[in-house]
């Protein structure tokens, strides 16, 4: 039994409907929103849901109501798939979806209003600066101390991302993150233990899963140790003290309950060395699901199936809008 109450024996999977898993998409992750889809559609289907492939990269949204879908797994990452762009759209299509609402799902994406909004609630991130060209970058280094990480302030999967540790490195660290959004974030790198906690549910009700503790190559957790090798490892349990799992658990869950998500998210924290004070870095609205995925590692230590975590989200499966609070007539 999972030590989640997700009310797994309830759910009717008949009264699901026709199911679209959205992958693929047009963002710099499609690679990796390919394989989350195909292994949540793959584990839908072992539970008997009604479920298909949908690509918004080679089908148009509105075909999902053509085609009869009554609700959508959203199984994509970065822009345009988890940025609020699809979920505006399936709240205009009426079609509920996974995950966080539009407002949430477009401020989670974005790290520079996402640390805006943590810091103005008492949260801790490391400190910042958005810059605009190369000698900006510098000036930030300045400000901020080496080494400093420079990044897209709206890309995930470290996609364009440096550690920066001189002024002549600067130019080259902005231009690849410039590549990938104009607006480019230069933030304090905080050294320690790098951690993970995936959050499920809403409001009050949402539950933090097992803490995870990664230790990459030399430290460099990036897009190949990421996704592609057996090289970087996953502690889960973390083997940190009860307690520090406990606060860090708490944190994950204000970072989620500060920005507005429902449904499903992952935090990422930096537990810095010497003094073990927490650093939020930033919230996925769209976690990976793939074979080296986290929340799924993360379920399956609290007691829980990756087929019975695709399923449960599935459930959750809303819209922002509640249901008679827009205009059913026919047009004039």
């Amino acid at each position: 039994m999972s030590h989640f109450d997700l009310k797994l024996h309830s759910i009717d999977v008949a009264a699901l409907g026709k199911v679209a898993v959205l992958l693929g998409g047009t963002s710099a992750e499609r690679d990796i929103s390919l394989m989350s889809g195909q292994g949540v559609l793959q584990a839908l289907r072992v539970r008997g849901v009604d479920a298909h492939a949908f690509d918004p990269a080679t089908q148009e949204l509105g075909a999902l109501r053509q085609q009869g879908f009554a609700r959508c797994f959203i199984a994509l990452h970065g822009r345009h798939g988890e940025d609020g762009t699809v979920q505006g759209a399936l709240e205009l299509l009426g079609i509920p979806y996974t995950g966080s609402g539009v407002l949430a799902s477009s401020v989670a994406m974005d790290k520079t209003m996402t640390k805006r909004l943590w810091r103005a609630d008492g949260l801790p991130t490391p400190d910042w600066r958005q810059v605009a060209s190369a000698d900006e970058t510098v000036q930030a280094l300045q400000a901020l101390g080496a080494p400093m990480i420079v990044k897209p302030a709206r890309e995930g999967s470290t996609i364009g991302l440096t550690k920066v540790h001189l002024p002549h490195e600067c130019a080259a660290a902005y231009a690849l993150a410039a590549r990938y959004d104009p607006e480019v974030l230069c933030e304090q790198f905080i050294a320690g233990d790098e951690t993970t906690c995936a959050v499920l549910g809403t409001g009050a009700q949402a539950r933090a899963l097992p803490l995870i503790r990664i230790l990459a190559p030399g430290g460099n957790y990036d897009y190949q140790h990421k996704y592609f090798t057996d090289d970087t490892q996953y502690h889960c349990p973390s083997g940190l003290p009860e307690a520090e799992e406990h606060a860090l658990q708490e944190l994950a869950l204000a970072a989620y309950r500060s920005l507005g998500c429902r449904g499903w998210a992952r935090a990422d924290i930096m537990v810095r060395e010497g003094d073990r004070m927490p650093f939020l870095l930033e919230i996925n609205t769209s976690p990976g699901m793939t074979g080296h995925s986290l929340v799924p590692m993360a379920a399956r230590a609290a007691g829980l199936s990756y087929e019975d975590l695709c399923l449960a989200l599935l459930a959750t499966a809303t819209l922002d809008t509640p249901p008679g609070a827009t205009w059913g007539g026919a047009p004039q």
